[in-house]
């Protein structure tokens, strides 16, 4: 290989590549590397994003990587090096950048994000942000970094070429080959081949539409198809798309404005992105959108709504319509919601539920199966091939995907003649060089929960007990003992939604009388014991309770 040397190695460093996130799943990814002697490498983060709660976890909206192995082991972690601005990729710096704090590098619309989030943490002032401009070099420690701009569904994705004196390593991030991406620049095939010929010794890289033959296809290419379902719509017309997907605000604009409709944005995501994007040059050319409460004299057949939600999602704009409960806005019979976005695996359920609320109203439902209305923002296999073909790599470690996206783009990448492929876990410690790479420890990569105003582990009995009770339930028993501690002079039991109230008058009427038979035969030293006599208490409330109910409820016992 051509690799080109930064400085002399030490015979005892080594270069290391740990993910923590992002690797046996589509999103939070967390991505360390790290150079350096066994118990002194210095690391650098690309990448700190988080992932969505769904209904296993009860009332979690937001679960973060657990950053541990760094912050607890006091590593020398130079910088958080930012791919892109999706919420899998940047999401968890305002939780986590308290555990780590140290600078953060990222092109300058994903700083703008940023920043926008780091406000509500009372961040803004206290995290270094540097900007690095498209195509920008810069140097942390013993690595080089070169951001490639590359493709994506939302402006400036980069991957990144890390240079150290092992051998070069590029991360692709989220990317895909555009021919006519509306928003920035198409990728410079000439810059891939460059790196390709200077030796490459790793790429690291995006897994998702690994399954998916030919390739992701072009933003510019659904331009026609979506000005033609918007022409065929009589009455409102919403559209639903990532918010994130800052050329597909311009095409749905375009789309709109040939049909004589003016463009509303409905959700708060929509308008920071829109905020964002205006602020780094793009969408600049577009006159603003229109905000709900300036549409009272257009006309149901002269409006479309860009919206939120097309995932489901309970709290966002489009849920709230389709269950009337949006102040300003509502659909009828003869409106249609267009869905210009893809199912997000696991979401397929609560998609479903929003469109049939739609339906049950007569309200039209489009979406991409039907049309060609949305493009994904990731490579299918014809470009996996043609990225190879260009960096033509010794080794690749498939991340971003499920075990079964990882498997298949180490396939892909086995036909193309890439010499070794390695699959990992999140937490398997790869040691890429010297030698041979492989696997060499398994490092703790847990999950966190953003529960409320704190920060949990998920694996926390606070979790656990919830989900008990969420299947289960839970039960309050006030026990009112005698002065003499041998009789219960009254029960009292609590139990929302396990049992009516005739029930549980029974139920606290046999217990009362069993639970009395019981403390006669006990010994005076165990009625004096309260923690024995609650014990006693709580078997006996929950096996009456399984025995009528068939549930095993968490029962908590109160001595008085």
């Amino acid at each position: 290989m051509k690799n080109k040397m930064l400085s002399k190695k030490s015979t005892d460093d080594e270069l290391l590549f740990v993910p923590l996130g992002g690797t046996e799943e589509i999103g939070m990814n967390f991505n360390l590397y790290g150079y350096g002697p066994p118990n002194a490498h210095q690391w650098i983060i690309l990448d700190l994003g988080l992932t969505f709660g769904d209904d296993t976890i009860p009332s979690i909206d937001l679960i973060l990587p657990d950053p541990s192995f760094l912050s607890e082991g006091n590593k020398d972690v130079l910088a958080i090096v930012l791919t892109h601005g999706h919420e899998d990729h940047i999401g968890a710096v305002p939780y986590l950048w308290e555990k780590l704090k140290c600078p953060i590098y990222a092109t300058p619309f994903t700083a703008s994000l940023l920043r926008s989030k780091l406000q509500f943490e009372n961040l803004t002032n206290v995290v270094e942000i540097n900007e690095i401009q498209l195509n920008g070099k810069f140097n942390l420690g013993p690595f080089s970094l070169e951001l490639v701009a590359l493709t994506h569904s939302m402006p400036e994705p980069n991957a990144c070429l890390i240079r150290t004196p092992m051998g070069s390593l590029f991360h692709t991030g989220d990317w895909k080959f555009d021919p006519n991406p509306v928003i920035g620049e198409i990728t410079n095939i000439n810059r891939l081949t460059e790196i390709g010929n200077d030796g490459v010794l790793a790429v690291i890289g995006d897994s998702t539409n690994s399954f998916v033959k030919g390739v992701s296809g072009s933003e510019g290419d659904i331009l026609n198809d979506l000005t033609e379902v918007i022409a065929s719509c009589a009455g409102r017309v919403a559209v639903a798309c990532f918010a994130s997907n800052v050329a597909r605000l311009k095409t749905i604009y375009d789309a709109a404005l040939a049909n004589g409709r003016a463009v509303c944005l409905i959700g708060r995501s929509l308008w920071r992105m829109n905020a964002a994007a205006r602020e780094n040059g793009y969408l600049s050319a577009l006159p603003p959108f229109l905000e709900a409460d300036q549409i009272e004299n257009i006309s149901a057949d002269q409006i479309l709504y860009i919206c939120t939600g097309s995932q489901g999602e309970p709290r966002a704009a489009l849920s709230r319509i389709a269950s009337n409960d949006h102040r300003e806005i509502k659909f009828v019979e003869g409106d249609t919601v267009i869905f210009s976005s893809r199912k997000i695996p696991g979401n397929e359920l609560s998609i479903s539920r929003l469109k049939n609320k739609f339906i049950k109203n007569k309200v039209t439902i489009i979406d991409e199966e039907q049309f060609d209305i949305h493009v994904s923002g990731h490579p299918a296999e014809d470009e996996l091939i043609k990225m190879y073909s260009y960096l033509r790599p010794e080794l690749v470690i498939p991340v971003h995907g499920e075990p079964r996206h990882l498997s298949k783009h180490a396939e892909i990448a086995k036909r193309c003649q890439v010499p070794e492929t390695i699959i990992v876990n999140n937490g398997s410690m790869v040691r890429l060089a010297p030698g041979k790479a492989k696997i060499i420890d398994q490092v703790h990569a847990g999950r966190l929960a953003v529960d409320g105003q704190r920060i949990i582990p998920i694996e926390s009995h606070i979790i656990k007990d919830r989900m008990r009770i969420m299947y289960n339930g839970v039960i309050f028993v006030t026990v009112l003992v005698n002065e003499k501690k041998n009789r219960i002079r009254k029960l009292k039991i609590t139990a929302h939604g396990l049992i009516e109230e005739e029930e549980l008058d029974e139920i606290s009427e046999s217990s009362l009388n069993e639970i009395n038979l019981n403390f006669a035969e006990l010994s005076s030293f165990d009625i004096l014991n309260e923690t024995k006599m609650s014990e006693a208490v709580r078997i006996i409330i929950r096996r009456k309770f399984r025995e009528l109910i068939g549930k095993r409820p968490i029962t908590s016992v109160h001595i008085v």
